[in-house]
């Protein structure tokens, strides 16, 4: 059934696969969160219609297209458009069309990593909102092509003492290697735990995914792909952006504690 997820944060074009209910008035109308252009922030919006508007009688779900507008409940004037489709068969629905159109943000930390490439990931990005799965994911993997050795370097600083020869070792390696997935091979064991939530290795990740390649792979394999490319890349930096700078924040704090002890 549509969900908060699909509603909110699914590229137009994209099989949403779900049982349809039979009958249109018993599709769900689920609240969503997104940004308000009035409020300027994010809110709750509610759906103020309903499917079968505009119909008479129990209407099938199958084979149907229908408008969903959604109102936001702070300050109950803007509202956001959505048009889906739902399969003949009842198995998927897809977003084919919405307004205001998907938005294009950048995270700030991701941004200043990828500096003069940032620009692959707002085309990447465009690609991804209207269902462009190819070109998605060719963008996203150019972009890890281009920042990886960075991002392994930076990476240093959080590898456990005990790792810390180990990893070091690897890098150097890492110099002699011109292929991504070969760069991340080399490494992606040694991450710390610190980066692997609920013990999913993002570096194990993305070398599965770019040792895959486009190959002869659907659009809407290639969208799955591209996702799963963005998503870990994006942790990482963040994760390493994060805990460098808390580290940072952490040691100038005591030095300043030690000095005005030793005063």
């Amino acid at each position: 059934m549509p969900n908060q997820e699909f509603i909110e944060t699914y590229p137009l074009y994209r099989k949403f696969k779900i049982e349809l209910p039979i009958w249109l008035s018993q599709v769900p109308r689920p609240p969503i969160n997104m940004r308000c252009s009035i409020c300027l922030s994010n809110q709750t919006f509610n759906m103020i219609n309903n499917y079968d508007e505009n119909l008479s009688g129990a209407v099938e779900t199958a084979g149907k297209v229908v408008r969903a507008l959604y109102r936001c409940s702070a300050c109950n004037g803007f509202i956001r458009y959505f048009f889906l489709s739902f399969d003949s068969k009842g198995k998927y629905t897809i977003k084919v069309g919405q307004t205001p159109s998907w938005e294009i943000s950048l995270d700030p930390n991701l941004e200043k990593m990828l500096g003069s490439h940032v620009d692959y990931y707002r085309k990447g990005l465009t690609c991804e909102s209207q269902g462009y799965g190819i070109g998605a994911f060719a963008y996203y993997r150019r972009i890890v092509e281009q920042i990886i050795d960075q991002l392994l370097i930076d990476i240093t600083e959080l590898i456990p003492d005990e790792e810390h020869a180990h990893y070091i070792e690897a890098l150097e390696k890492v110099k002699n290697t011109i292929v991504a997935q070969d760069k991340i091979k080399l490494v992606k064991d040694l991450l710390p735990k610190s980066l692997r939530p609920e013990g999913i290795n993002p570096l194990s990740i993305l070398h599965e995914i770019l040792s895959k390649g486009l190959h002869s792979q659907e659009d809407e394999e290639c969208m799955e792909l591209a996702m799963n490319l963005r998503e870990p890349l994006v942790f990482l930096v963040n994760e390493v952006i994060a805990r460098k700078s808390s580290a940072m924040v952490f040691t100038e704090s005591m030095r300043k504690f030690l000095d005005k002890k030793s005063r």
